[in-house]
Parts: C-alpha cells; sequence; structure tokens
C-alpha cells in the first residue's frame, strides 16, 4: 500500500483545485493513503474530501522561511514512512520538508533551482497544460507520462445534518429562494467586483424574492457591511462569522451564487451551484470555475487581465464597465439550468 504526502498549495481555491489530482493518485495506486500538508485556514475544505486520509497542519506562516523548523518538522515525519511526496507551491522552501523526511520519490515542478530537493523535478509546458488543475494532474502521472485527460472536477458533498446544523446556527430558513454573494478576494482589489454593484444587485433580488446571503472571511466584512447599509438591511451579513465548514454548508443550499474570483467560487463550483463568476484582473484561462451550472462573467479589455493586486492604470474599467444590470442579465439563465 503507498503512502502518499502532498504538500497543498496556501490558497483555500487552490486547494480546491487540488483535488482532482488526489483522484487521479487513488487511480493510479488503488488503496493508497494520501495525506496532505496544509495550512490550518485549509484543513476543514480538505476534510471534505473523501481522498484526504489525514491533514498534517503546516504551521509556516506565508512567506515564512523557518529552515530549521522545517528540518524539525521533516524529520518528525520520518516515521510515518512515506513512499512518494507531491509539491505543489513553486518555492524552494516547500521542498524542504519532503526532504528531510526522507520520502524516497519527491516530485514536482522546476522552480527556484529545486534539483536537490526534488528527485523527480518536472519541467512545466504551459501551453500544453494552461489550466492549473492540469497541472497539477500532470503530477501523479509517470515520468515523462502523458496528462490523463479528461480529468475528474472536484466535487464536494455536504450532507443533509450538515446543512441543517449550520441553518439553525444562524437562524437562516430556506422559504425563499437563496442568493449567496461571495464579495472577497484574497489576492486584492483588482479581483473585487465593486460593494455598490452588490448592492445594487442584491436590491434586484430581493425585488424578485430572494434572500440574500453574504459569505466570506473576517476580511470580507467591511465590504458586506457597506453592501447590507445601502439599501440592503435585510440581507444576512455572514462574513467573519462562519467558519469555513459552515460556509460550505450554507453555500450548499444557494439557488444562485455571485462570486469574484476566489476560494468561495470555487467551493461554489465544486457543490454544483449555479454560479455567476465575476473576473476582471485574473483569468479564466488559468484558474476557471469547473462546474457546468457556472458562468463566467469578463470583459475582453485591452488591459485585461493584468494580474495585479490594484488596477495599474487607476480606472479599474474590467470591473466598472461590467454593470449590475449585465450581470441580472444572466440570472435567468443560471436558473434556468437548476434542477
Amino acid at each position: 500500500m503507498q503512502k502518499i504526502l502532498v504538500i497543498a498549495p496556501s490558497w483555500v481555491g487552490d486547494c480546491m483545485l487540488m483535488q482532482p489530482l488526489l483522484h487521479r493518485l487513488q487511480q493510479r495506486y488503488p488503496g493508497a493513503l494520501i495525506d496532505v500538508l496544509a495550512p490550518p485556514w485549509t484543513e476543514k475544505l480538505l476534510r471534505h474530501m473523501p481522498e484526504v486520509h489525514d491533514v498534517i497542519i503546516n504551521p509556516f506562516p506565508h512567506g515564512d522561511f523557518g529552515f530549521s523548523a522545517r528540518r524539525r518538522l521533516g524529520m518528525q515525519l520520518r516515521d510515518a514512512q512515506y513512499d512518494k511526496a507531491i509539491v505543489l507551491p513553486n518555492s524552494w522552501k516547500s521542498a524542504l520538508v519532503p526532504f528531510f523526511a526522507s520520502i524516497p520519490v519527491r516530485t514536482g515542478y522546476i522552480g527556484e533551482m529545486r534539483y536537490g530537493l526534488l528527485n523527480d523535478a518536472r519541467k512545466l509546458n504551459k501551453r500544453q497544460l494552461p489550466l492549473m488543475v492540469e497541472r497539477f494532474v500532470h503530477l501523479a502521472e509517470a515520468p515523462r507520462g502523458e496528462t490523463s485527460l479528461p480529468f475528474s472536477p472536484p466535487q464536494l458533498k455536504v450532507d443533509e445534518t450538515q446543512r441543517r446544523q449550520a441553518l439553525a446556527k444562524f437562524g437562516l430558513t430556506l422559504d425563499k429562494r437563496v442568493a449567496v454573494f461571495c464579495p472577497g478576494a484574497e489576492y486584492g482589489p483588482a479581483k473585487r467586483w465593486p460593494a455598490h454593484y452588490y448592492a445594487e444587485l442584491a436590491q434586484m433580488l430581493r425585488a424578485q424574492g430572494y434572500a440574500v446571503w453574504l459569505i466570506g472571511s473576517p476580511k470580507d466584512k467591511e465590504v458586506a457591511d457597506k453592501i447590507v447599509a445601502m439599501g440592503n438591511e435585510s440581507c444576512h451579513n455572514l462574513c467573519g462569522v462562519t467558519d469555513l465548514d459552515e460556509a460550505i454548508a450554507l453555500l450548499s443550499c444557494a439557488d444562485l451564487v455571485v462570486s469574484n474570483d476566489s476560494g468561495l467560487m470555487h467551493i461554489a463550483a465544486a457543490l454544483d451551484r449555479p454560479l455567476l463568476a465575476i473576473f476582471g484582473s485574473s483569468s479564466p484561462q488559468f484558474t476557471p470555475p469547473l462546474s457546468d451550472k457556472a458562468q463566467v462573467l469578463k470583459l475582453d479589455l485591452p488591459c485585461s487581465p493584468c494580474f495585479k493586486r490594484e488596477c495599474p492604470l487607476g480606472h479599474f474599467n474590467c470591473m466598472i464597465k461590467l454593470t449590475p444590470k449585465e450581470v441580472a442579465r444572466h440570472i435567468h439563465i443560471a436558473q434556468r439550468d437548476k434542477p
């Protein structure tokens, strides 16, 4: 029986896009135990994935080098006797733990001169593998092997008990159609549709009989408060109130999700909810929502995508020109496909 350690990315969305890799590993190594070394904020998401045997908390903050601590952690993991490690982040430091754990096969893409740390170092062909999810899945294949396409898209399941518990905890009901807004984006403001646009869309949806819930992290509470203050006092602002497990359960109740390009967007897609995914500075050619019920809304401006945290030109046209009326025009299409 194979034992495999996967070094996970730091972002929630990227962890969701990692699931097809885990599924492919299970196909290649039936009965394998797959453990994931991951940041604490992704743990509850990973425990929703049936492919994951155990989650080992990565204690190192984003950007922290911590050479000695990584060495200690790696040596502690030697007793687990892993057969293989797959390192998804491209940094040098992310390959240290598997190296010090003496894992015989250490797979990852060439980057930051990791030849000594990875003994199965792959050269990435970006043209052949344009999507992040494809790049992840390719690391499950044999060296110089072909990528197994099509891959299984990310999928999350929420049982009825989890759903009822989350609804009861926050005093929510399903007596109306539910629209969930995810107005945050961890990477930066250039990925966020304006708060006053979300507020206008919320008013349109409430007039159509929807209950509107706002879901996000504590960092998203400020923008959610603005949405509520702009004539949406009946909206339920849950930003910073739920943990990730509860957010997943509540997203599973949605009749419609409107989201920026964020981790919650990928979770909504994995839950197979009708989804309007708003892209500005980032590209759906790299990290699209992987669901037939997702619609990508974007403007093909000459300056977009720029992949910047803030608009380098100062006008923010990629989001400003995508108006609430234009977004609302797509709602009936999402609802038409709802089972």
